[in-house]
């Protein structure tokens, strides 16, 4: 805990401003949340990327979105292995304690974990390989997905199918987990896998291996 430093006035100044507005008008709402507790319906498992503002996208308030944020969105095979596992841990909590309906993977357009797992899967990122890296060893998740569109020639082509490709991945891999497959098998839970085109603010979902990504 050496050298602590304060928090960025600008920082200081946005909640400040929040608490006077959106907190003070809404006080009652907030006080009942700390409460009662959090009942949402959906988990989201969204990129660390800051463009991708998954509460403004579903225009949802405080307390409706259940959100885990990783890079490039992934969610690994169920390994029960006694090992810290954030994501993992972040997925049972929302499907066995807080029994969300729906369980969304969210993939996002020009994604620099994508990009970089492209980039150590064609040797071009030594720094990616090594042992210590921990962005290296979670980009491992994604390969099999790369191995599917390797064959593709263009860049950005192949970059946009890897990004969808970290969605299917993930959809996979959370059947991995016997809770999930179990509450998917009882239809308490949907998974869905959704990909957003941040420039163009567009939305597709995946309806399958025969329809791929179409557009909301």
């Amino acid at each position: 805990m050496h050298r602590i430093r304060p928090l960025p006035g600008y920082l200081v100044q946005r909640y400040k401003g929040w608490k006077a507005t959106a907190y003070a008008e809404n006080r009652g709402w907030y006080r009942r949340l700390a409460a009662d507790g959090q009942r949402p319906r959906v988990m989201v498992v969204a990129c660390c990327d800051s463009r991708v503002h998954i509460s403004s996208m579903f225009e949802a308030d405080t307390g409706e979105i259940f959100i885990h944020r990783n890079i490039a969105n992934l969610v690994p095979p169920y390994d029960p292995d006694g090992d810290p596992h954030g994501t993992s841990a972040a997925v049972e909590y929302a499907v066995t304690v807080l029994r969300v309906a729906h369980l969304i993977v969210l993939g996002h357009s020009d994604c620099g974990g994508v990009r970089g797992c492209q980039e150590m899967c064609l040797g071009l990122s030594p720094q990616l390989e090594r042992p210590e890296s921990f962005v290296g060893r979670w980009l491992e998740i994604l390969r099999p997905g790369f191995d599917r569109v390797a064959g593709v020639k263009d860049p950005e082509a192949r970059q946009v199918a890897l990004e969808k490709e970290a969605v299917i991945v993930s959809m996979r891999n959370l059947l991995t987990f016997p809770f999930v497959a179990e509450a998917v098998e009882k239809e308490d839970l949907k998974i869905h896998g959704l990909w957003h085109d941040i420039g163009e603010g567009q939305l597709a979902q995946f309806m399958g291996e025969d329809a791929g990504f179409l557009p909301l």
